[in-house]
């Protein structure tokens, strides 16, 4: 088992889950944050830390696509270990349906 990120974080990118991985495993990008899963020791601390519910566990069913999703961006965007701010605007997109066909980007985080 691994944890993944779905689209509940794309335009919300909370990254309260990053400042209790053991590991480091989680990557940044324009819009949101996702889990490298060959690195998640399958601990769970990030699950609870995220205010939109957006990480949950690859047992849980139709999250296959979000597996990919974080497969592959994991090994494109760069590492994240400090927790930011989140946008200014996340609380506008708490919630919203469909923001991975209306949000998501595929550019690597600022690292700012």
């Amino acid at each position: 088992m691994t944890y993944i990120v779905d689209d509940k974080c794309i335009k919300c990118k909370h990254t309260d889950c990053v400042e209790v991985c053991p590991v480091d495993c989680f990557y940044e990008g324009d819009n949101m944050l996702v889990i490298n899963p060959d690195e998640c020791i399958d601990c769970g601390v990030c699950e609870p830390e995220c205010p939109v519910e957006a990480i949950k566990p690859d047992t849980e069913p139709g999250i296959e696509q979000w597996l990919t999703v974080n497969a592959e961006f994991s090994e494109k965007w760069p590492n994240i270990t400090i927790k930011k701010d989140a946008p200014a605007d996340a609380a506008k997109f708490d919630g919203e349906e469909g923001k991975f066909e209306k949000y998501f980007s595929e550019k690597p985080g600022t690292g700012d």
